[in-house]
Order: C-alpha cells, then structure tokens, then sequence
C-alpha cells in the first residue's frame, strides 16, 4: 500500500492493432495519451515521479512507450505495436459514499455540533450583539472556510486518512497525522459524556411532571426557590437556587460531593450506564463503515433542524420573546476595537467548521475522485453557520421569556456559559412551558443527536488513518478495531463521570484539545502551501474538477489562513483563560496539568521529524520528502 506502482511489473505485449481497434487484455488496456484513464479512473502522480498509480486507485493500465497515440516511427499505420502494459495487482476497492446527501449529511452533522447551540449565541451577545456578526464572517470567509475547502481537497484527491496522506505531501510532516489522532481520542474522552447528562435528562422526562420543576426532591436544599413572576410572595436572593440548577448540579452531576480536581470521587452509575448506552449506539453506527454511518446521519443529522425549527416557533410566541432577540442582536460597535471579539470570532468558527481534526479529511478520501469538493466546502460551511445564527433565536427568545417571568434583566438570565446554558436555564424555561414534557423530549434528543453526529465524525476520522496507515493488519478486521477503539474511549471518559467529572471535562475543553489543534492545522497549512506547494495542490484540484482555485484561495492558504491560525495561538498563550465552573475557580497547578496534556498529543510532531531525519538517507532535501517536497518554498 505504501504505492500501487511499488506491486506492478511491466510487460511488454506485441500485438497487431488495425484501423480504430482496441484490445482487452486483464480487464482494461487503453493507449495512454499523457498517462491519462478515462474519466473515474486512476490519475497519475500529478507530482511527476515514476508515473505509478495515485491516490489509492486499484486498476490496470496501459502506457505507450511514447506520449500520443501514433505508431512507432518506422512502421506504417496497422502494423505491430510494442506496447508497454502496466500491471497492477488488484487491491480491495476504497469504500465508497452510497449516494452524495450521504456524505454531505454527514459533513453538516459532524460541524453542526452542541457548539452551535449554546456557544456561538453567548459569545454572540458577549461581544456586542448583531455588531460580532462582521468579524464572524470575515473570519469565515478568509478563514475558516479556505481551510475547510482545502482538507476537503486534499482527502478526495489523495484519498487517504490523516496519517498516511503524508507520505504524498511531505512525510516529514506525519507526526502531525498521529497528533490528530491524540486529539480526537481526548475529545471522546469528554464530549461525549456531555451526551450522557442530555441522555439522563432525556430518561427524566418521561414523566407528567419533570423533576427539575419542584423543590420537593430528596436532592433540593434549603435554598432551592422556584421563582417566577406569578410567585408575589416569593423573594429570591444571592443565595437561592433555581430547582433546574440543583437538578443538574446534586442529581445529574453530584458535583456537591467532590471538593475539586484533586479528590474527584467515585464513578456515578447512572451517568457510566447512559454512556455505555451512547458508545453501544455510536459503536453499531460506524463498525461498518461510512455506509452505515451515511445511513444513520439521515436521522441525526435532520431531526436537530425540525426541533429547532418547532423551538423557534415556540419561542417566539412566549411572552418577552422580543427582548431575547433584541438582546441577542443589538448591535454594540465598539466592541469591534476590543481585540477580544476578534480572538473569539476566530476561535467559534475554528472550532465551528472543524478543519484539523482529520475528519474532513477521512469523509472526502471516500468521495468520487471528480466529485465537486469546492461546492461541498461552500454549501456544508454556509449551512454551518446560518444554524448558529438560527440557534441565537431558538435559545435567547426563551432567555427573554424567562427575564420577564422573573421580572430581570436578560443579562442576569443568560450569565452562564457552556453546557450549563443548555441543561439549567432552558431546561427551567421548558418546564414552565405547556407541554413541557414534549418540549423537554424533543430538546434533549435533539441534543444528543447533535452530539451523535460529531462522535461518529471524530472516531471515524481515527478510524480511517489508523486503516490507511496499517492496512494489512486492520482492513479486515475492522469491527474488532473499532470495538476496541470504543472500549478505550469509555475507559477514558471514566473520570469524567465521577462527581468532579464536570471538572474534568472543563478541563480538557479549556485545555488539552483547543491549543493543540490550532497549532497542529497551523503546520498542516504551512506543510501544504509551502512544502508541498500552492501551485502543486492546485494542479491537483484541477486534475478532479476540471478548474483550479483561483487567487483569493491561494493567498489565504498562503498568507492569510498562517495568520488567522497564528492570531489565535498568540491569543491563547498572551490571554490564558481563567477557568472557573460553578463556584469552584481552578488552582494554578491545574493549568499546568491541562497544558501537559495538550502537550502530549502536539510532542507527536517533532518527535517523528526526529525519527524522520534519523532513519532516512539522502540530502536534506530529499529526507524532508520525495518529489514532492524538493522544491523549498514552493509558494504561489
């Protein structure tokens, strides 16, 4: 597998050829004018070199021992021909997308994620309302989405995971493969524990009257106030709390009995047996490949839009809707001279599109190889950010509800950040709602399938390099692999269902996954424009759809893209977070234990140039890479 021309052998064939016909000869022999296949067929190295197959095709071709299709000087039209047939053993075919919304559903679901539901409207509204809305999508268009078409490219056309696509670009660089794969397992780790407590809430709510609504629980305290405007006798303090709130705090999480990251507690049942229920599903949706997976993001990716479409219309015939939405959108413009909003428009559609994290990678390698790529990057990214922004009124036009039942101010309502914006305080609107019960339902599976789609993306994405890069070891014995991949995910995430695991998943979010990345798609860019060549990568894309990228894409990957990821991480490093998650403000020591974990997955990058360097011969040159990379910079 390392190359399709590495198991080939030539032969020569003598045969007589007369007028217009052809011969067959092991399947399929064609005279080969610049060494081109008919149109589905294997494309030659565009990187020039031995003229072998590319790009993971398993086929047979035949070469002329000359470019164009006359006959040998010396003979005469008709005669013998000395044909040069190349014979190339016959490799399983790559898994192919059943049909087209497959992998287009598929993209959509893995970047339209919980992220969208609950943190692009906080730090919509945090930095200045309808006004953030011009650095989003400027940092969308030169971008975000240029990285998005690029990872798409580069999947589809050298078909192959986030490991082994190195060796076509610039091997050196195939540490950043492996440090992917860390990343991803880390955000199983936690992200999908986020789907447990949405599972758990999903469970409660099969009941007339949902258990977050009353203080009348063993779990309520002494401060626990059901507090809304039609309660005159009622008077809520700094201290009380909302029975939501210690629904999720002393029921879900039990967060009460663990004093921090230092003594996190024992493992709670309930939430280890919602979890194992969330792998056993995502482990029969993608132990057979993108066809089941394909299959099953036609529901999980659509229904989170019907929820959302039937929330909107709910929401906004509640009283004090309005003042969500006009929170939501006022515009504040000078917050646009604060270098904080910036930061933040860069971060949310980073982590919004998902280039990086070697799923957009794997989803392509699986496309037809003259599928329109540049469409998809432009149809899946616009979607992705038009739900965010429809999610701004699914959620603060229930936040205003809830500022006029308590009789304050929006601000005051929507203060949390984070998960806690989904399962405290719209989990407490939806109960004050007729038909809280259908809401509550239809809410928290929303969620869930919202996280579904991305778990699915995220492990197929490992799934995929680790088959690519150990084939012969893997291929047939995938079920097993992923089997095993689950299982050590679930082992993982168990930290993160005790009861300081919502400390623990705080962490890792802060942490170790968001820094990391950054900085590994930031060599990623640089590896593609510089190393392998910007011109290079757009003859490649030109070979697939017949057009080459024009120069605004070239000069993001260039120039722009490098920047816009460079901001970020100098953002990170200059303005550390202050971490802090209910009232428990993380020690020093902790954002030294979160940093060493992001380390541990980015060290996979110098660390195999240094193997790299050690165990390759030849100029430095040539140890950087082979044909590919011998032109240093290659730039526009």
């Amino acid at each position: 597998h390392e190359s399709t021309a590495a198991n080939s052998q030539t032969i020569p064939l003598t045969t007589a050829l007369k007028g217009e016909e052809s011969s067959q000869e092991n399947g399929r022999l064609m005279q080969a004018h610049g060494g081109m296949a008919e149109k589905g067929d294997p494309r030659v190295n565009s990187g020039g070199g031995s003229g072998g197959v590319s790009n993971g095709y398993p086929t047979s071709t035949a070469q002329s021992p000359r470019e164009g299709g006359g006959p040998p000087l010396g003979l005469p039209t008709g005669g013998l021909r000395t044909l040069v047939v190349q014979q190339t053993n016959l490799d399983r075919p790559r898994e192919t997308w059943s049909k087209k919304m497959d992998f287009l559903l598929s993209v959509i679901g893995y970047a339209v994620d919980l992220g969208n539901v609950w943190r692009f409207p906080y730090i919509c509204y945090q930095n200045g309302g309808g006004a953030f809305l011009l650095p989003y999508m400027l940092m969308a268009v030169f971008g975000g989405v240029p990285l998005f078409y690029m990872e798409l490219a580069l999947g589809q056309f050298h078909r192959s995971g986030c490991i082994s696509i190195w060796k076509h670009i610039c091997p050196i660089f195939k540490g950043i493969g492996f440090a992917i794969c860390i990343i991803a397992l880390y955000i199983a780790f936690y992200y999908n524990t986020i789907m447990a407590w949405a599972l758990y809430y999903f469970l409660a709510s099969f009941q007339p009257t949902l258990p977050w609504t009353t203080c009348t629980n063993p779990w309520n305290t002494n401060h626990c106030l059901r507090y809304l405007s039609t309660d005159s006798n009622l008077t809520w303090t700094n201290t009380s709390t909302s029975p939501a709130e210690e629904f999720y705090t002393r029921q879900v999480l039990q967060v009460h009995l663990s004093p921090g990251l230092h003594a996190l507690g024992s493992v709670s049942w309930q939430l280890a047996l919602c979890l194992l229920l969330i792998f056993t599903v995502v482990y029969f949706s993608i132990w057979k490949g993108v066809k089941t997976s394909g299959k099953v993001v036609w529901v999980t990716a659509t229904f989170p839009y019907l929820v959302l479409l039937v929330l909107l219309i709910r929401g906004a015939t509640l009283p004090g809707a309005w003042r969500g939405v006009v929170f939501y959108l006022k515009p504040d413009w000078g917050k646009l001279l604060s270098t904080t909003v910036w930061i933040d428009a860069a971060a949310q559609i980073f982590f919004s599109l998902g280039p990086g994290f070697g799923v957009l990678l794997a989803f392509a390698s699986y496309n037809p190889f003259h599928n329109n790529c540049y469409r998809d990057a432009l149809v899946t990214s616009s979607v992705n950010c038009l739900t965010s922004f429809l999610s701004g009124f699914v959620i603060f036009t229930v936040l205003g509800y809830m500022a006029e039942m308590r009789q304050v101010g929006v601000e005051t309502v929507a203060k949390d950040a984070g998960p806690s914006l989904l399962f405290i305080i719209y989990a407490e609107a939806i109960a004050n709602m007729p038909a809280a019960t259908f809401f509550a339902i239809i809410f928290f599976l929303m969620i869930i399938m919202l996280g579904l789609d991305s778990t699915f993306a995220g492990l197929e994405g490992v799934i995929t390099a680790m088959i690519d890069e150990f084939p012969q070891v893997l291929s047939k014995r995938r079920e097993l692999f992923v089997l095993g991949l689950v299982g050590v995910c679930y082992l993982g995430a168990l930290s993160t269902l005790t009861y300081g695991g919502a400390f623990v998943v705080k962490l890792f979010e802060e942490y170790a996954t968001g820094p990391a990345v950054i900085t590994v798609v930031f060599l990623e860019v640089i590896a593609v424009s510089w190393f392998y060549g910007t011109s290079r990568f757009c003859s490649d894309v030109h070979m697939m759809l017949g057009f080459s990228p024009g120069l605004f894409w070239k000069v993001c990957w260039v120039a722009i893209c490098p920047i816009f990821l460079l901001f970020i991480i100098v953002s990170f490093l200059a303005f550390p977070p202050e971490v802090k998650l209910f009232d428990y403000l993380y020690p020093p020591w902790t954002t030294v234990l979160g940093y060493c974990i992001g380390v541990s997955s980015f060290i996979c990058v110098p660390a195999y140039m240094v193997y790299h360097l050690l165990t390759t011969k030849g100029t430095f040159k040539q140890v950087i890479g082979p044909d590919h990379c011998t032109h240093l910079p290659c730039g526009l």
